[in-house]
């Protein structure tokens, strides 16, 4: 992320060109992309001989992007993360002892803003995951229409070794550095939950925004999504990820096309379902499931697993692992086991397989004995490249994480546009519905229609707040799903480059769209001025619209511009295509006017 001051714009072109293409920044632990750490990113993990997750992501991206007619570079800028941030601070524990805790945040697109992504607390956190994720996200909101560019976060600590206490001033801390460098705010960048973090973390960084930023800024309670509903969250975001994985499956599961295709029975009642996580995601996924008739046969954790082929009762479960911080021992399943043996039971044999932890949960070790007929993704990342293809080859469906687990930044959406209008969804249509509705009851009654009362009184109710939030997700997923089948028809590929597919198409419409019409803007904005200090002031203003380099270029290609007087043109010491003897006058700023126009648009994006 760059930042200039007046004075630094009143500098030659050419040595704030070279600032910006990475000479320096001007905030600490802020490369401008990943080249920045490409030395200590290690392609390849040494545990199972597959690529890093940050390179994971890109493979899935080069696929798609080799199947569209898009201008390659423009396909690289779509791929790189635009700004990280990397910062170290220190905590005092509650024993007295002082520890340097590292967080990352990562903004990998900016064709929409705000950036949008979660916060994860997690011993595992580096700068190259961070990145991965924040890619995904920008797939993920393209795929299903939410007007966000993608980001993420992440604070490298196991929240299991740490205190109420200390969590909260991690957290807070956290929420200081990110406002510092310009990472958070309700139109710049809004965190939500991730893995380690709920409602009790979101609700700690609203309140640190609020009480130290907010008094100026009416719409602060948006800083982040997901917090507890007392503290402006939404109803029905806690379990919307998982949600939105159950609606995506169902919807699969509903279409003639998709069940024909693969020889799968049609809906979801009577499917055996092994999840893969039991944490936010893969509890409220099982219970959906089973609350529409499947059978939920077998859960994984990292510690422990169980299996039951008659089927295990969701709730009691988790109020087990919740009791005893394991699901060993649970009572009235065919098998329970340790740490040591509880990855193997993802490969017992079901319909429908939720990998709902962490990344590359499926690699090239364990993706020959899937032998589930639908993998259905509610972790980000948790298949790996090689082992898609192997999986695929085995008959396997593999339903992608970008579409799959969207529901969380779907509801996310709802509740940040309902923190910024501060008025909650039906509270002011609720009873005009309920009246319309008995009105028309009544009608049928007068007409002779028997409406038993027990029914009339459910059809009479108004639409609730979670009822609302529920209808908006299960229609985006619907439509992301309807649009994932049709691309998967037109083109023949499979469903996660097909989901990649209309991700970058969206992301690259946007942003043509976007930085086009900028950079025109700016260009008029420019040529109309009549001197060198209103010159450099359109600039500023210019900065705010346009991002990373467009800005620089576009400010050498403007600085010969006429506008300038002919003594601040000759003493800025740069060279301009257009000689300024040969042309006066309006000839010489029409053809100027044209060149610059020029310089723009086709510099946009670089």
């Amino acid at each position: 992320m760059l930042r200039f001051t007046p004075r630094q714009l009143a500098r030659p072109a050419s040595a704030i060109f070279n600032r910006a293409r990475g000479c320096a920044v001007s905030v600490p632990h802020v490369p401008k992309s990943t080249e920045h750490t490409a030395d200590v990113i290690q392609a390849q993990d040494e545990n199972m001989g597959e690529p890093r997750f940050l390179e994971c992501v890109k493979i899935n991206f080069d696929k798609a992007a080799s199947l569209l007619s898009v201008n390659p570079g423009l396909l690289e800028v779509i791929k790189a993360c635009n700004s990280v941030l990397r910062i170290s601070f220190p905590l005092r524990r509650d024993d007295g002892s002082i520890e340097v805790i590292k967080a990352y945040r990562a903004q990998h697109s900016h064709h929409f803003m705000p950036t949008k992504g979660g916060v994860r607390f997690s011993d595992k956190v580096d700068l190259q995951e961070v990145e991965a994720l924040a890619s995904l996200m920008t797939y993920k909101c393209a795929v299903l229409n939410v007007p966000f560019g993608g980001a993420k976060g992440g604070v490298a600590i196991n929240p299991r070794d740490y205190s109420v206490r200390e969590l909260e001033r991690i957290t807070r801390r956290y929420t200081v550095e990110l406002h510092k460098y310009g990472f958070l705010g309700p139109g710049v960048d809004v965190p939500a939950p991730d893995v380690g973090t709920g409602a009790r973390e979101m609700s700690w960084m609203k309140d640190t925004y609020t009480m130290l930023y907010g008094m100026h800024d009416l719409s602060s309670s948006g800083v982040v999504t997901g917090k507890a509903i007392a503290a402006g969250g939404i109803d029905g975001r806690t379990e919307a990820t998982g949600l939105g994985v159950f609606m995506a499956t169902k919807e699969f599961l509903d279409s003639d096309e998709f069940c024909t295709r693969h020889k799968i029975s049609h809906g979801i009642a009577g499917k055996t379902v092994i999840v893969q996580g039991f944490g936010n995601v893969g509890y409220w996924a099982a219970r959906f499931f089973a609350e529409a008739g499947a059978k939920i046969v077998g859960v994984v954790e990292y510690n422990s697993a169980v299996f039951c082929e008659g089927g295990l009762e969701v709730d009691a479960l988790k109020a087990f692992q919740t009791e005893t911080g394991s699901l060993k021992g649970f009572p009235g399943c065919d098998i329970s086991c340790g740490e040591a043996e509880a990855s193997r039971y993802m490969e017992k044999e079901c319909d429908i397989l939720v990998p709902a932890a962490l990344e590359k949960s499926l690699n090239r070790t364990n993706a020959a004995n899937i032998k589930a007929k639908i993998v259905a993704e509610g972790a980000n990342g948790p298949t790996t490249p090689a082992a898609e293809e192997i999986m695929i080859g085995n008959g396997v469906v593999v339903l992608p994480d970008m579409l799959m687990n969207a529901g969380g930044v779907v509801v996310s959406y709802f509740e940040w546009v309902q923190n910024l209008q501060h008025v909650s969804f039906g509270r002011m249509t609720k009873r005009w519905e309920e009246k319309g509705k008995k009105s028309f009851i009544k009608a049928l009654r007068k007409s002779g229609v028997e409406v038993d009362r027990g029914i009339s009184h459910s059809i009479a109710e108004g639409a609730t707040e979670r009822d609302i939030v529920y209808s908006g997700l299960e229609d985006s997923m619907a439509a992301a799903v309807k649009n994932t089948l049709r691309t998967v028809k037109d083109r023949g590929v499979n469903y996660r480059m097909a989901a990649f597919i209309n991700a970058i198409d969206r992301v690259e419409q946007a942003s043509s769209q976007t930085a086009s019409r900028a950079s025109e803007n700016a260009c008029q904005a420019c040529l109309s001025q009549a001197s060198g200090d209103a010159f450099q002031a359109c600039l500023w203003r210019a900065y705010r619209k346009l991002l990373g380099t467009l800005f620089m270029h576009a400010y050498q290609a403007f600085v010969g511009s006429p506008a300038m007087s002919v003594g601040a043109y000759q003493a800025s010491g740069i060279k301009h295509r257009v000689p300024i003897k040969r042309l006066s006058g309006a000839a010489m700023s029409r053809d100027v006017c044209r060149s610059t126009a020029f310089v723009c648009r086709s510099t946009a994006f670089v």
